[in-house]
């Protein structure tokens, strides 16, 4: 079945995020993909995350659908015009890549290459509304295709929203078939963003699958380290919790186990996005009862 098919099922999504190599050894990338096989509903293949430079996702998903697994490969505003961006989702779809994960990109200055320049030529809603266009058979200027796309299209979302934001969050729902949000730690709060995005549902008629991001904590420092990142906050009574466990990453696996299950009547899915691999992977599923 394919992952929208199970998108559309109703079935509680697992899907987990692999990098692509620094280089042309696709060795450990592809030692990831083998413990996620016949885990995951689909692997997602990054796109130079946090803007340091690596193999193109359409290269690196190519590789992995030979292996047997469904790919959703990302695709930022950051490097490409609007010409690059149809060109190579067109030829994407050509290679039998069927699903998207649109996002904005870290800026150029956050990564590896000084002096890189951004081009955010589309923002992320007007890439999902550029790919609906590709979807419906004509490109950004109106031109008809020899060929149609057909993409499942995703999204990503923050769950604490200011003003812009929840613009933002809106305008997603209406185009997107699924959104995946940055790293859960406080199911509360997540709560609350379900509820908004419940009352935007209502308003557009039309409902959205939310895959939550999980991040399995490894030790203090890295708690404290991902409450640098935005959007992201791990709250103070579970660090206390990882910092005085004997053994932390046991810990750490224990409470993000604990957090996969509470999440479970929430959302549609859970989206695991390890620090290192996923030798872990596995036993935290079973561990909340996944697998």
């Amino acid at each position: 079945m394919s992952f929208i098919s199970k998108l559309r099922s109703g079935k509680f999504i697992i899907t987990a995020e692999i990098s692509p190599p620094k280089g042309t050894d696709t060795s450990r990338m592809l030692g990831d993909a083998a413990l996620l096989k016949g885990i995951a509903d689909a692997v997602n293949v990054t796109d130079n995350q946090r803007a340091a430079m690596r193999m193109s996702p359409i290269a690196a998903c190519s590789i992995l659908q030979e292996k047997g697994l469904e790919t959703i490969m990302h695709i930022t505003c950051r490097d490409r015009n609007r010409l690059a961006l149809q060109s190579e989702l067109i030829g994407a779809f050509a290679l039998g890549i069927r699903n998207v994960l649109v996002m904005s990109g870290d800026h150029p200055s956050k990564g590896d290459h000084e002096g890189a320049k951004p081009v955010y030529d589309l923002d992320s809603v007007q890439l999902l509304g550029m790919i609906q266009e590709l979807n419906r058979g004509v490109d950004l200027s109106g031109n008809k295709l020899d060929g149609k796309t057909d993409f499942c299209m995703g999204a990503v979302t923050n769950t604490e929203l200011n003003e812009a934001g929840l613009l933002k969050l809106k305008k997603k729902i209406k185009i997107a078939s699924f959104l995946q949000t940055q790293a859960v730690f406080d199911v509360k709060r997540f709560s609350e963003f379900i509820e908004k995005k419940s009352e935007i549902e209502l308003k557009q008629s039309k409902q959205i699958k939310i895959i939550a991001g999980i991040i399995p904590l490894r030790s203090e420092r890295s708690a404290l380290f991902l409450n640098k990142v935005p959007g992201i906050r791990v709250p103070d009574d579970m660090i206390k919790q990882i910092k005085d466990a004997k053994y932390p990453e046991v810990e750490g696996m224990r409470i993000t186990s604990d957090i996969i299950k509470e999440l479970r009547t929430l959302c549609d899915g859970v989206h695991i996005m390890p620090v290192g691999n996923h030798e872990h992977t596995k036993k935290l599923l079973e561990m909340a009862g996944l697998i």
